[in-house]
C-alpha cells in the first residue's frame, strides 16, 4: 500500500492573498492614524490656551474690558508659552486667542498654522469659538468643527 504524503503549509497564492490583505488593512489604518496624530498635536494647542483663557477671564471680570496683549493680561509672553508642537499662544485685541503651530516638530499639515479662539461675552460669562486660523476643519477639536 502506497502512502501519499500530504502537504504541509502555505502555498504561494495563500501567502500573496494574506500580504495583500495587510496592505489593504495599513492602506486604510495610517491615514486614520495619521489624522489622530494631527488632533493630538491640535488638542495640545486647545491646552494650552487654557491660561490664556483664564488670564482673559480674570482681565474681564476686574476691569470690564478686553485684554490688548497677553503682558495687560498678566499672562506671559506669546514666546514663552511653548508645546512640543506650539510655538506660542497670543492674546490679541477683540478677546481673541491665537495658537500658533510653527514648531518644527508640527506635523507638515499644521506646520506654520494658527487656530483663533474668540471670546464671546454673554451675561457675566465668557464662551470661546474658533472662528478663525488655517487649521483644516478636519483637525480641530469637535468643539470647534463647522
Amino acid at each position: 500500500m502506497l502512502h501519499r504524503r500530504m502537504s504541509a503549509g502555505f502555498t504561494l497564492i495563500e501567502l500573496m492573498i494574506v500580504v495583500a490583505i495587510i496592505a489593504i488593512l495599513a492602506a486604510i489604518a495610517i491615514p486614520a492614524y495619521q489624522d489622530y496624530l494631527i488632533r493630538s498635536q491640535v488638542s495640545e494647542g486647545m491646552l494650552l490656551s487654557t491660561g490664556a483663557k483664564a488670564a482673559e477671564w480674570d482681565f474681564i471680570s476686574n476691569t470690564g474690558r478686553l485684554p490688548r496683549s497677553n503682558e495687560s493680561a498678566g499672562l506671559a509672553s506669546s514666546t514663552s508659552i511653548l508645546g512640543q508642537y506650539v510655538s506660542g499662544v497670543t492674546l490679541a485685541p477683540a478677546g481673541k486667542v491665537t495658537i500658533a503651530f510653527f514648531s518644527p516638530k508640527a506635523n507638515t499639515a499644521i506646520k506654520n498654522s494658527i487656530l483663533v479662539l474668540s471670546a464671546i461675552t454673554q451675561a457675566g460669562s465668557i464662551a470661546w469659538s474658533c472662528n478663525g486660523g488655517t487649521v483644516a476643519d478636519k483637525y480641530l477639536p469637535a468643539t470647534c468643527r463647522k
